[in-house]
Protein backbone atom coordinates (compact mmCIF):
# COMPACT_ATOMS: atom_id res chain seq x y z
CA UNK A 1 0.00 0.00 0.00
CA UNK A 2 1.36 3.38 -1.14
CA UNK A 3 1.66 6.12 1.56
CA UNK A 4 1.38 9.62 -0.08
CA UNK A 5 3.25 12.44 1.60
CA UNK A 6 2.16 16.24 1.05
CA UNK A 7 5.41 17.72 2.69
CA UNK A 8 7.00 18.81 -0.65
CA UNK A 9 8.93 22.00 0.63
CA UNK A 10 10.40 23.35 -2.85
CA UNK A 11 10.72 22.49 -6.55
CA UNK A 12 13.35 24.05 -8.50
CA UNK A 13 13.40 22.78 -12.35
CA UNK A 14 13.13 18.82 -12.33
CA UNK A 15 14.54 18.39 -8.62
CA UNK A 16 11.44 18.17 -5.77
CA UNK A 17 12.66 18.65 -2.42
CA UNK A 18 9.97 16.34 -0.01
CA UNK A 19 10.71 17.06 4.04
CA UNK A 20 9.21 14.92 6.82
CA UNK A 21 9.90 11.63 4.95
CA UNK A 22 11.42 8.95 7.27
CA UNK A 23 13.35 5.96 5.96
CA UNK A 24 14.13 7.51 2.16
CA UNK A 25 17.04 5.22 0.64
CA UNK A 26 19.61 7.08 -2.27
CA UNK A 27 17.93 5.72 -6.17
CA UNK A 28 14.84 4.88 -4.67
CA UNK A 29 12.04 5.51 -7.22
CA UNK A 30 9.21 7.66 -6.32
CA UNK A 31 5.69 8.66 -7.72
CA UNK A 32 3.87 12.38 -7.60
CA UNK A 33 0.82 12.59 -8.15
CA UNK A 34 -0.91 16.47 -8.99
CA UNK A 35 -4.00 17.78 -8.46
CA UNK A 36 -5.82 16.31 -11.74
CA UNK A 37 -4.45 12.29 -10.20
CA UNK A 38 -1.76 12.75 -13.41
CA UNK A 39 1.54 10.40 -11.56
CA UNK A 40 5.32 10.78 -12.72
CA UNK A 41 8.06 9.28 -11.94
CA UNK A 42 10.97 10.35 -10.19
CA UNK A 43 13.96 9.14 -8.09
CA UNK A 44 15.92 10.18 -4.67
CA UNK A 45 19.26 11.92 -5.10
CA UNK A 46 19.55 12.72 -2.19
CA UNK A 47 18.45 11.44 1.40
CA UNK A 48 18.43 12.92 4.67
CA UNK A 49 17.47 12.42 7.98
CA UNK A 50 13.85 13.17 7.15
CA UNK A 51 14.45 15.23 4.37
CA UNK A 52 14.64 13.88 0.27
CA UNK A 53 15.74 15.80 -2.96
CA UNK A 54 13.99 13.99 -5.96
CA UNK A 55 14.99 14.12 -9.61
CA UNK A 56 11.74 14.08 -11.73
CA UNK A 57 12.35 12.11 -15.13
CA UNK A 58 10.10 14.14 -16.69
CA UNK A 59 9.22 18.02 -16.06
CA UNK A 60 7.45 19.77 -13.19
CA UNK A 61 5.16 22.13 -15.06
CA UNK A 62 1.49 22.29 -13.40
CA UNK A 63 2.83 20.73 -10.07
CA UNK A 64 1.48 22.73 -7.00
CA UNK A 65 3.48 22.42 -3.93
CA UNK A 66 0.40 22.46 -2.13
CA UNK A 67 -1.70 19.82 -3.79
CA UNK A 68 0.95 17.21 -5.15
CA UNK A 69 1.51 14.29 -3.40
CA UNK A 70 4.73 12.24 -3.75
CA UNK A 71 5.01 8.21 -2.59
CA UNK A 72 8.68 6.74 -2.23
CA UNK A 73 8.01 2.79 -3.77
CA UNK A 74 11.06 1.24 -2.09
CA UNK A 75 12.59 0.20 -4.90
CA UNK A 76 15.22 1.26 -7.44
CA UNK A 77 14.13 2.11 -11.22
CA UNK A 78 13.79 -1.61 -13.02
CA UNK A 79 14.12 -1.52 -16.93
CA UNK A 80 12.16 -4.53 -18.68
CA UNK A 81 14.31 -5.87 -21.93
CA UNK A 82 14.28 -8.62 -23.94
CA UNK A 83 16.12 -9.79 -26.99
CA UNK A 84 12.45 -8.33 -28.72
CA UNK A 85 14.41 -5.26 -28.39
CA UNK A 86 16.81 -5.49 -31.42
CA UNK A 87 14.72 -4.03 -34.81
CA UNK A 88 13.00 -1.12 -32.35
CA UNK A 89 13.15 2.35 -31.74
CA UNK A 90 13.00 3.82 -27.92
CA UNK A 91 12.88 7.08 -26.25
CA UNK A 92 15.31 8.03 -23.52
CA UNK A 93 12.56 7.09 -20.96
CA UNK A 94 13.13 3.62 -22.43
CA UNK A 95 9.31 3.59 -24.04
CA UNK A 96 8.35 2.42 -27.67
CA UNK A 97 8.82 5.35 -30.00
CA UNK A 98 8.55 3.74 -33.60
CA UNK A 99 4.64 2.88 -33.34
CA UNK A 100 5.17 -0.46 -33.01
CA UNK A 101 3.84 -2.55 -30.49
CA UNK A 102 4.83 -2.54 -26.87
CA UNK A 103 7.86 -5.12 -25.69
CA UNK A 104 6.38 -7.91 -23.56
CA UNK A 105 9.87 -7.33 -20.89
CA UNK A 106 11.66 -11.35 -20.04
CA UNK A 107 13.58 -9.56 -17.03
CA UNK A 108 13.73 -6.46 -15.05
CA UNK A 109 16.73 -5.49 -14.50
CA UNK A 110 18.39 -2.51 -12.12
CA UNK A 111 19.52 0.80 -14.82
CA UNK A 112 22.59 0.60 -12.32
CA UNK A 113 23.89 -2.20 -13.64
CA UNK A 114 26.13 -4.95 -11.86
CA UNK A 115 29.80 -4.28 -10.96
CA UNK A 116 31.51 -6.65 -13.18
CA UNK A 117 33.89 -8.46 -10.20
CA UNK A 118 37.28 -7.87 -11.26
CA UNK A 119 38.68 -11.33 -10.73
CA UNK A 120 36.03 -12.55 -13.05
CA UNK A 121 37.20 -10.35 -16.26
CA UNK A 122 38.51 -11.67 -19.25
CA UNK A 123 41.15 -9.44 -21.15
CA UNK A 124 40.10 -7.99 -24.36
CA UNK A 125 42.16 -9.14 -27.14
CA UNK A 126 39.33 -10.79 -29.87
CA UNK A 127 39.53 -7.85 -33.10
CA UNK A 128 36.76 -6.27 -34.18
CA UNK A 129 36.55 -5.14 -38.03
CA UNK A 130 34.80 -1.73 -38.32
CA UNK A 131 35.86 -1.24 -41.86
CA UNK A 132 37.49 1.86 -41.68
CA UNK A 133 41.96 1.80 -41.73
CA UNK A 134 42.38 4.06 -39.26
CA UNK A 135 40.75 2.52 -36.95
CA UNK A 136 41.16 -1.26 -37.99
CA UNK A 137 44.77 -0.57 -38.85
CA UNK A 138 46.27 2.35 -36.67
CA UNK A 139 44.04 2.01 -33.78
CA UNK A 140 42.52 -1.55 -33.85
CA UNK A 141 38.81 -2.00 -31.52
CA UNK A 142 38.79 -5.44 -29.66
CA UNK A 143 35.36 -6.66 -27.89
CA UNK A 144 34.91 -5.83 -24.62
CA UNK A 145 37.51 -2.21 -24.78
CA UNK A 146 35.81 0.99 -24.79
CA UNK A 147 37.12 3.42 -27.06
CA UNK A 148 35.62 6.60 -27.67
CA UNK A 149 35.62 9.47 -30.07
CA UNK A 150 36.70 12.83 -29.73
CA UNK A 151 35.26 15.19 -32.17
CA UNK A 152 34.11 18.73 -32.69
CA UNK A 153 31.15 20.63 -33.62
CA UNK A 154 30.19 20.02 -37.45
CA UNK A 155 32.29 16.95 -37.90
CA UNK A 156 31.03 13.79 -39.39
CA UNK A 157 31.47 11.66 -35.89
CA UNK A 158 27.33 11.20 -36.69
CA UNK A 159 28.21 9.42 -39.90
CA UNK A 160 31.16 7.61 -38.49
CA UNK A 161 29.14 6.20 -35.78
CA UNK A 162 26.50 4.78 -37.83
CA UNK A 163 29.06 3.55 -40.50
CA UNK A 164 30.55 1.50 -37.77
CA UNK A 165 27.43 0.65 -36.46
CA UNK A 166 26.47 -1.24 -39.34
CA UNK A 167 30.23 -2.84 -40.23
CA UNK A 168 31.12 -3.55 -36.93
CA UNK A 169 31.89 -7.54 -36.97
CA UNK A 170 34.06 -9.69 -34.70
CA UNK A 171 36.88 -11.32 -37.14
CA UNK A 172 39.38 -13.50 -36.93
CA UNK A 173 42.32 -13.99 -39.15
CA UNK A 174 43.13 -18.05 -39.68
CA UNK A 175 46.36 -19.38 -41.67
CA UNK A 176 47.55 -15.78 -41.84
CA UNK A 177 45.04 -15.39 -45.55
CA UNK A 178 41.48 -16.69 -44.25
CA UNK A 179 39.24 -13.78 -42.97
CA UNK A 180 36.72 -15.52 -40.45
CA UNK A 181 33.85 -13.92 -39.10
CA UNK A 182 32.64 -15.30 -35.48
CA UNK A 183 29.60 -17.65 -35.21
CA UNK A 184 27.98 -16.01 -32.32
CA UNK A 185 25.60 -13.16 -33.10
CA UNK A 186 26.52 -9.35 -33.18
CA UNK A 187 24.23 -6.85 -32.08
CA UNK A 188 23.89 -2.84 -31.94
CA UNK A 189 22.78 -0.81 -29.27
CA UNK A 190 22.65 3.07 -30.54
CA UNK A 191 22.12 5.71 -27.91
CA UNK A 192 21.75 9.10 -28.50
CA UNK A 193 21.23 12.29 -26.07
CA UNK A 194 20.48 16.08 -26.89
CA UNK A 195 20.71 15.25 -30.73
CA UNK A 196 18.41 17.55 -33.15
CA UNK A 197 15.38 15.55 -34.80
CA UNK A 198 17.40 15.89 -38.13
CA UNK A 199 20.13 13.89 -36.58
CA UNK A 200 17.67 11.76 -35.07
CA UNK A 201 15.92 10.70 -38.30
CA UNK A 202 19.21 10.12 -39.93
CA UNK A 203 20.56 7.90 -37.62
CA UNK A 204 16.85 5.40 -38.12
CA UNK A 205 17.12 6.12 -41.40
CA UNK A 206 20.48 4.85 -42.02
CA UNK A 207 19.69 1.67 -39.99
CA UNK A 208 16.87 0.97 -41.91
CA UNK A 209 18.45 1.60 -45.69
CA UNK A 210 21.45 -0.74 -44.78
CA UNK A 211 19.17 -3.41 -43.42
CA UNK A 212 21.16 -2.65 -39.95
CA UNK A 213 17.92 -2.19 -38.23
CA UNK A 214 17.20 -6.26 -37.60
CA UNK A 215 20.21 -6.27 -35.08
CA UNK A 216 20.18 -2.86 -33.39
CA UNK A 217 18.28 -0.67 -30.43
CA UNK A 218 17.81 2.76 -31.07
CA UNK A 219 17.37 5.11 -27.42
CA UNK A 220 17.24 8.58 -29.04
CA UNK A 221 16.73 11.49 -26.57
CA UNK A 222 15.95 14.81 -28.99
CA UNK A 223 17.19 18.54 -27.81
CA UNK A 224 13.20 19.12 -27.42
CA UNK A 225 12.87 16.20 -24.69
CA UNK A 226 13.24 15.93 -20.95
CA UNK A 227 16.81 16.97 -20.14
CA UNK A 228 16.50 14.44 -17.36
CA UNK A 229 16.15 12.05 -19.93
CA UNK A 230 19.96 12.27 -20.86
CA UNK A 231 20.60 11.06 -17.66
CA UNK A 232 18.80 7.89 -17.78
CA UNK A 233 18.96 7.29 -21.08
CA UNK A 234 22.78 5.92 -21.27
CA UNK A 235 21.96 3.48 -18.37
CA UNK A 236 18.87 2.09 -19.93
CA UNK A 237 21.17 1.11 -23.05
CA UNK A 238 23.88 -0.63 -21.39
CA UNK A 239 21.31 -2.16 -19.33
CA UNK A 240 19.82 -4.32 -22.52
CA UNK A 241 23.20 -4.52 -23.61
CA UNK A 242 24.43 -5.92 -20.59
CA UNK A 243 21.42 -8.47 -20.80
CA UNK A 244 21.95 -9.47 -24.69
CA UNK A 245 26.15 -10.10 -23.89
CA UNK A 246 25.92 -11.61 -20.35
CA UNK A 247 22.92 -13.51 -20.71
CA UNK A 248 22.01 -14.20 -24.25
CA UNK A 249 25.68 -14.33 -25.13
CA UNK A 250 25.97 -11.89 -27.75
CA UNK A 251 28.34 -9.60 -29.16
CA UNK A 252 27.59 -6.54 -27.99
CA UNK A 253 28.58 -2.73 -29.10
CA UNK A 254 26.97 0.22 -27.35
CA UNK A 255 27.78 3.16 -28.90
CA UNK A 256 26.83 6.56 -26.66
CA UNK A 257 26.42 9.62 -28.61
CA UNK A 258 26.83 12.40 -27.53
CA UNK A 259 28.33 12.53 -23.74
CA UNK A 260 28.78 16.27 -23.90
CA UNK A 261 25.09 16.40 -23.62
CA UNK A 262 24.97 13.46 -21.03
CA UNK A 263 27.58 15.98 -19.27
CA UNK A 264 25.90 18.87 -19.81
CA UNK A 265 22.61 17.36 -18.19
CA UNK A 266 24.62 16.41 -15.39
CA UNK A 267 26.19 19.91 -14.61
CA UNK A 268 22.40 21.13 -15.14
CA UNK A 269 21.32 19.27 -12.62
CA UNK A 270 23.85 19.40 -10.05
CA UNK A 271 23.34 23.53 -10.50
CA UNK A 272 19.76 22.90 -9.60
CA UNK A 273 20.92 21.12 -6.28
CA UNK A 274 23.17 24.17 -5.39
CA UNK A 275 26.34 21.89 -5.08
CA UNK A 276 29.87 23.35 -4.98
CA UNK A 277 31.20 22.87 -9.29
CA UNK A 278 34.56 21.99 -10.31
CA UNK A 279 36.11 22.85 -13.20
CA UNK A 280 33.77 24.79 -16.08
CA UNK A 281 30.73 24.20 -13.66
CA UNK A 282 30.78 20.51 -13.84
CA UNK A 283 30.39 18.68 -10.82
CA UNK A 284 32.85 17.27 -8.68
CA UNK A 285 31.95 13.53 -8.94
CA UNK A 286 31.76 14.13 -13.17
CA UNK A 287 34.92 11.81 -12.86
CA UNK A 288 32.63 8.91 -11.28
CA UNK A 289 29.88 9.37 -12.57
CA UNK A 290 30.84 8.63 -15.96
CA UNK A 291 33.06 5.49 -14.92
CA UNK A 292 29.90 4.32 -13.85
CA UNK A 293 29.07 4.18 -17.37
CA UNK A 294 32.13 3.50 -18.74
CA UNK A 295 33.26 0.76 -16.51
CA UNK A 296 29.88 -1.55 -18.22
CA UNK A 297 32.00 -2.79 -20.63
CA UNK A 298 34.01 -5.97 -20.59
CA UNK A 299 33.97 -9.31 -21.10
CA UNK A 300 33.36 -12.09 -17.86
CA UNK A 301 34.81 -15.42 -17.54
CA UNK A 302 32.40 -18.22 -18.52
CA UNK A 303 30.43 -16.02 -20.75
CA UNK A 304 30.86 -16.09 -24.41
CA UNK A 305 29.36 -12.83 -25.00
CA UNK A 306 30.59 -9.03 -24.86
CA UNK A 307 30.14 -5.61 -24.18
CA UNK A 308 32.21 -3.18 -25.86
CA UNK A 309 31.66 0.62 -26.10
CA UNK A 310 32.00 3.27 -28.45
CA UNK A 311 31.48 6.77 -26.37
CA UNK A 312 31.23 9.31 -28.68
CA UNK A 313 31.94 13.33 -27.74
CA UNK A 314 32.18 16.83 -28.85
CA UNK A 315 35.13 18.38 -27.59
CA UNK A 316 33.99 22.27 -26.79
CA UNK A 317 36.45 24.61 -29.08
CA UNK A 318 38.10 21.41 -29.80
CA UNK A 319 39.47 21.37 -26.64
CA UNK A 320 41.27 18.02 -25.86
CA UNK A 321 41.99 19.44 -21.96
CA UNK A 322 38.30 20.08 -21.69
CA UNK A 323 36.93 18.10 -18.10
CA UNK A 324 34.72 15.65 -20.44
CA UNK A 325 37.51 14.01 -23.28
CA UNK A 326 39.81 14.77 -20.39
CA UNK A 327 38.19 12.63 -17.67
CA UNK A 328 37.02 10.11 -20.23
CA UNK A 329 40.31 9.71 -21.58
CA UNK A 330 41.29 8.45 -18.40
CA UNK A 331 38.56 6.38 -17.50
CA UNK A 332 38.66 4.43 -21.44
CA UNK A 333 41.25 2.78 -23.13
CA UNK A 334 42.22 5.24 -25.72
CA UNK A 335 40.59 7.84 -27.87
CA UNK A 336 39.90 8.08 -31.79
CA UNK A 337 40.38 12.10 -32.75
CA UNK A 338 38.26 13.24 -35.64
CA UNK A 339 40.52 16.31 -37.14
CA UNK A 340 38.75 19.21 -38.20
CA UNK A 341 41.83 20.35 -40.72
CA UNK A 342 41.21 16.25 -42.99
CA UNK A 343 37.81 17.98 -42.70
CA UNK A 344 38.42 21.21 -44.64
CA UNK A 345 40.17 19.08 -47.15
CA UNK A 346 37.52 17.39 -48.13
CA UNK A 347 38.89 13.76 -46.32
CA UNK A 348 36.16 11.33 -45.41
CA UNK A 349 36.22 10.12 -42.82
CA UNK A 350 38.45 12.42 -41.12
CA UNK A 351 40.34 10.43 -38.39
CA UNK A 352 43.46 11.56 -37.29
CA UNK A 353 46.10 8.73 -36.83
CA UNK A 354 48.73 11.21 -35.00
CA UNK A 355 46.82 11.69 -30.92
CA UNK A 356 44.65 8.53 -31.95
CA UNK A 357 45.52 5.61 -29.39
CA UNK A 358 43.76 2.50 -28.80
CA UNK A 359 45.78 1.04 -25.59
CA UNK A 360 44.90 -2.50 -26.35
CA UNK A 361 46.32 -4.86 -28.62
CA UNK A 362 44.94 -7.40 -30.88
CA UNK A 363 45.52 -11.33 -29.64
CA UNK A 364 48.67 -12.77 -32.36
CA UNK A 365 46.10 -15.75 -32.81
CA UNK A 366 43.40 -13.47 -34.08
CA UNK A 367 45.79 -11.36 -36.29
CA UNK A 368 47.96 -11.50 -38.89
CA UNK A 369 51.49 -11.91 -38.14
CA UNK A 370 52.57 -8.38 -39.47
CA UNK A 371 49.52 -6.15 -38.23
CA UNK A 372 51.30 -4.65 -35.13
CA UNK A 373 54.67 -4.09 -37.03
CA UNK A 374 52.64 -2.62 -40.26
CA UNK A 375 50.84 -0.01 -37.57
CA UNK A 376 53.90 0.80 -36.23
CA UNK A 377 55.97 1.43 -39.25
CA UNK A 378 52.54 3.28 -41.08
CA UNK A 379 51.85 5.96 -38.06
CA UNK A 380 55.57 6.80 -37.49
CA UNK A 381 56.44 7.39 -41.49
CA UNK A 382 53.36 9.09 -41.65
CA UNK A 383 54.19 11.43 -38.52
CA UNK A 384 57.88 11.79 -39.92
CA UNK A 385 56.25 13.01 -43.91
CA UNK A 386 54.05 15.27 -41.95
CA UNK A 387 57.11 16.73 -39.82
CA UNK A 388 59.58 17.15 -43.56
CA UNK A 389 56.37 19.04 -45.32
CA UNK A 390 56.60 21.51 -42.69
CA UNK A 391 60.41 22.39 -43.13
CA UNK A 392 60.18 22.05 -46.57
CA UNK A 393 58.13 25.48 -45.93
CA UNK A 394 60.68 26.88 -44.35
CA UNK A 395 63.80 25.26 -46.40
CA UNK A 396 62.24 24.95 -49.93
CA UNK A 397 62.13 21.17 -51.75
CA UNK A 398 65.52 22.05 -53.26
CA UNK A 399 66.84 21.30 -49.40
CA UNK A 400 65.45 18.00 -49.34
CA UNK A 401 67.00 14.38 -49.95
CA UNK A 402 65.39 11.97 -52.32
CA UNK A 403 64.65 9.62 -48.81
CA UNK A 404 62.79 12.87 -47.83
CA UNK A 405 60.99 13.50 -51.00
CA UNK A 406 59.71 9.70 -50.59
CA UNK A 407 58.37 10.53 -47.06
CA UNK A 408 56.14 13.63 -48.51
CA UNK A 409 54.87 11.48 -51.30
CA UNK A 410 54.41 9.02 -48.59
CA UNK A 411 52.01 10.91 -46.18
CA UNK A 412 50.45 12.48 -49.29
CA UNK A 413 49.45 9.26 -50.60
CA UNK A 414 48.37 7.94 -47.39
CA UNK A 415 46.14 11.07 -46.72
CA UNK A 416 44.53 10.58 -50.12
CA UNK A 417 44.63 6.90 -50.55
CA UNK A 418 44.27 5.15 -46.54
CA UNK A 419 42.67 7.48 -44.57
CA UNK A 420 40.05 8.54 -47.61
CA UNK A 421 37.49 5.90 -47.98
CA UNK A 422 34.62 5.98 -50.11
CA UNK A 423 31.13 6.90 -48.34
CA UNK A 424 30.39 3.47 -46.42
CA UNK A 425 33.03 1.72 -47.59
CA UNK A 426 33.90 -1.78 -45.74
CA UNK A 427 37.36 -2.50 -45.91
CA UNK A 428 38.39 -5.90 -44.48
CA UNK A 429 41.65 -5.55 -42.42
CA UNK A 430 44.00 -7.76 -45.09
CA UNK A 431 42.41 -4.83 -47.30
CA UNK A 432 43.94 -2.80 -45.09
CA UNK A 433 46.83 -4.69 -44.87
CA UNK A 434 47.40 -5.00 -48.15
CA UNK A 435 46.83 -1.45 -48.78
CA UNK A 436 49.40 -0.50 -46.21
CA UNK A 437 52.43 -2.27 -48.04
CA UNK A 438 51.26 -0.61 -51.09
CA UNK A 439 51.76 2.39 -49.44
CA UNK A 440 55.21 1.62 -47.59
CA UNK A 441 56.86 0.71 -50.84
CA UNK A 442 56.90 4.15 -51.55
CA UNK A 443 59.92 4.21 -48.82
CA UNK A 444 63.11 2.94 -49.61
CA UNK A 445 63.35 -0.31 -47.76
CA UNK A 446 66.10 0.90 -45.18
CA UNK A 447 63.38 3.23 -43.84
CA UNK A 448 61.27 0.39 -43.11
CA UNK A 449 62.85 -0.33 -39.19
CA UNK A 450 59.97 -1.10 -37.82
CA UNK A 451 59.32 -4.25 -39.38
CA UNK A 452 61.03 -7.67 -39.51
CA UNK A 453 63.17 -8.16 -42.87
CA UNK A 454 61.40 -11.66 -43.47
CA UNK A 455 58.03 -9.84 -43.10
CA UNK A 456 58.92 -7.21 -45.82
CA UNK A 457 60.45 -10.41 -48.23
CA UNK A 458 56.92 -12.07 -47.35
CA UNK A 459 54.69 -9.19 -47.76
CA UNK A 460 56.34 -6.34 -49.16
CA UNK A 461 55.27 -5.43 -53.04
Amino acid sequence: MKKWYNTIKEIAGPLVVVEKVPAVAFEEIVEIRDSKGNIRQGRVLEAGKDTAVVQLFTNTEGLDIDTAEIAFLGETLKFGVSDSMLGRVFTGAGKVKDGGPEIIAEKYLDINGSPINPGMREFPSEFIQTGISTIDGLNALVRGQKLPIFSGSGLPHSEIATQIAEQAQVVALQNGTDLVQAEEPFVVIFAAMGVTFEEAQFFIDSFEKTGAMERAALFINTASDPIVERITLPRLALTLGEYLAFEKNMHVLVILTDMTNYADALREVSASRKEIPGRRGYPGYLYTDLATLYERAGIVKGSTGSLTQIPILTMPDDDKQHPIPDLTGYITEGQIMVNRELHNQGIYPPIQPIGSLSRIGVNKKYSREDLSAVKEQMASSYAKGIEIKELALILGESALSETDKAYIKFAEAFESRYIRQRRRENRTILDTLDLSWDLLSILPRKELKKIKPEFIDKYSK
